[in-house]
């Protein structure tokens, strides 16, 4: 393992967004606090395609830290294809004011609600498909230490066969990976075989829970087909935030998030593109947001940290299009971009967020992680700041 210490005060400043007004036909919503600071204190890293306890660790998606056990939850995105559908449990640990240590100390495959692992997806000739989950996003319920974890689903549309289909979802389960139940959906995020819904690897990537435990809160990546285009070096895009009441699982609000444009051109006909991988709350309506883009051919990655406001912005909840009318979108103020931190030895494809224990200064850590493709030429990496203002 490698660890940076170099300490790089990042001071939150204001965004341009023009780009977005142009998508949304109106201004962001004025936000009423964005003092946020941010102190890199370390990173550390994991071996490549490491074995433990009979899995190939790779593709950790979200990270989620429980404050009463002091364990961090990552989930991997691996579909059932190196081994059963699966989450890790970590310890990351501190010292001196800096990232130390982040060790995996179990794993457990989520299992259906008849109990058994999720196999990898198949669709043979003439039977019913089996759609494996595609896990993304993980969250710890403060109320009682439980889990809830999203699958941004399948959605594959052959121009000579039938699709095959399978909605994004949010689902509950215990530290052990049993299945305890499922949320309602917004109609509009269920999948389709039409130019409607969500986009195939574009859907459920981040959840979080508000502190006192009395909302889940849920981020697309990317815009839903009737919400716009992806963005492009051109243009930002709109995509959408939605808000559940975490006893009842029902949905309360839905906000629209102004995405920035593409950082690079891509190349032709990739599905690159710059979306939400992870949120944190930091209270009811305060969130930090980690937007991650990417061109994957040339393995070249670009992650930013965001502090997002949702007061005066438009609940379009039930909206089937946010075209359909005037959106104000939350308001966001660029924390960080990790490109420009000081003694960070490389930025991967940093996708997954969350708020760590407090240091012996007051000052309040907060862990990202990478996820690494199961490529030989990623990495997972595990990144640390200390902040003040949350």
């Amino acid at each position: 393992m490698s660890i940076r210490a170099t300490r790089a005060r990042i001071i939150a400043s204001a965004v341009a967004l023009a780009s977005v007004t142009a998508v949304s036909g109106a201004s962001p919503a004025a936000g009423h606090d964005s003092a946020v600071q941010l102190d890199f204190i370390g990173e550390q890293e994991l071996p490549n395609a490491m074995a433990f306890q009979g899995t190939t660790v790779g593709g950790l998606s979200a990270i989620s830290y429980d404050i009463r056990t002091g364990l961090y939850y990552l989930i991997s995105d691996d579909r059932s294809q190196t081994g059963p559908a699966r989450f890790y449990s970590a310890r990351v640990t501190f010292g001196g004011g800096h990232l130390t240590g982040a060790e995996l100390i179990g794993t457990h495959s989520w299992l259906r609600p008849d109990g058994t692992t999720y196999p990898p997806t198949s669709t043979p000739a003439g039977q019913t498909a089996t759609v494996a989950p595609d896990p993304e996003g993980i969250a710890v319920d403060p109320s009682d230490g439980s889990l809830v974890w999203t699958s941004e689903g399948e959605r594959i549309v052959p121009s000579d066969g039938p699709a095959v289909l399978g909605d994004p979802w949010i689902r509950r389960a215990t530290t052990t990976g049993e299945y305890s139940g499922q949320l309602p959906l917004p109609p509009q995020l269920h999948m389709n075989s039409q130019a409607v819904g969500p986009r195939r690897n574009q859907t459920l990537e981040g959840v979080t829970f508000t502190p006192d435990g009395r909302q889940l809160v849920t981020a697309m990546e990317d815009p839903l087909y009737q919400d716009g285009d992806d963005p492009t070096p051109a243009h930002g895009a709109l995509t959408r935030i939605t808000v559940h009441d975490a006893r009842t699982g029902l949905p309360r609000a839905q906000y629209a998030y102004p995405l920035e444009p593409m950082f690079a051109t891509p190349p032709a006909g990739s599905t690159d593109t710059n979306g939400v991988s992870d949120l944190v709350a930091l209270g009811d309506d305060r969130f930090l947001v980690l937007e991650r883009a990417s061109v994957f051919s040339t393995n070249t990655w670009k992650a930013r940290l965001y502090l997002v406001d949702l007061h005066g912005a438009t609940n379009v909840l039930g909206r089937d299009s946010l075209a359909d009318g005037p959106v104000r979108p939350v308001h966001k103020t660029l924390v960080s971009d990790l490109s420009d931190i000081p003694g960070l030895p490389r930025v991967d494809n940093v996708e997954g967020i969350t708020l760590g224990p407090r240091l012996p200064d007051g000052r309040r850590t907060v862990v990202l992680v990478s996820d690494d493709n199961f490529a030989s030429r990623q990495v997972t990496q595990f990144i640390a700041f200390a902040a003040d203002g949350i």
